[in-house]
């Protein structure tokens, strides 16, 4: 069997620094360094693990397996669309603008009631997990989402546009148990070309 390529954590396109003062240095480098390194290297030693009873034609509990291959996968993927998603505040614009804008404005009525409903999505997320816009290309419209934990509780095979981490690691160092409080800080750090750049090539 040939050698199992496998997950790497992504860097950064911004400093550890440079998203203050709404996520701190010492938070965002926890949250990058040890809790999104943990998902590739869980998601890793599962592979790892599959393909070491396939080489050796052994079974392997196939649910429980499966499971955690997920849970590890999901949350890498999300992390690492999450950081795409932010940007320093001097380049960060308040409301988005382009096609993002165009679509929320047609599907919301405003980018007002938007950032509402992604808030409540975000904040009433039970336990842990993360707030999802995705597009569906069949119906051309925006859809909001609750992911619960990592597993993909979203529209199958939907393109994710913007997540946000309501995990308490998102936020604990900076904000406590506030999650509100960083729901309203999340919205000076959005990177909205970002955005624009994955509904455009969605809509390609």
């Amino acid at each position: 069997m040939e050698q199992t390529k496998l997950y790497v954590l992504p860097q950064l396109s911004f400093g550890y620094k440079d998203l203050e003062p709404y996520i701190s240095e010492q938070q965002l480098m926890i949250h990058h360094q040890k809790h999104h390194q943990a998902y590739v290297t869980g998601a890793n030693n599962t592979l790892q693990k599959m393909d070491k009873a396939r080489k050796e034609n052994t079974d392997f509990d196939v649910k429980a397996t499966f499971k955690e291959l997920s849970f590890n996968v999901s949350g890498h993927l999300l992390h690492s669309l999450f950081w795409q998603n932010l940007a320093p505040p001097s380049k960060s614009e308040q409301e988005p603008d382009g096609a993002i804008r165009e679509s929320i404005e047609r599907e919301f009525g405003g980018f007002a009631r938007f950032k509402k409903e992604f808030s409540s999505a975000a904040q009433s997320v039970e336990g842990s997990g993360w707030a999802a816009i995705s597009w569906c290309k069949e119906t051309n419209r925006p859809l909001l989402t609750q992911i619960e934990k990592h597993n993909m509780n979203a529209y199958s095979s939907y393109r994710i546009l913007m997540v946000l981490d309501v995990f308490e690691h998102a936020y604990y160092l900076d904000y406590k148990n506030d999650r509100a409080k960083f729901i309203e800080a999340f919205w000076k750090i959005v990177n909205w070309e970002g955005v624009n750049r994955r509904l455009h090539e969605i809509q390609k």
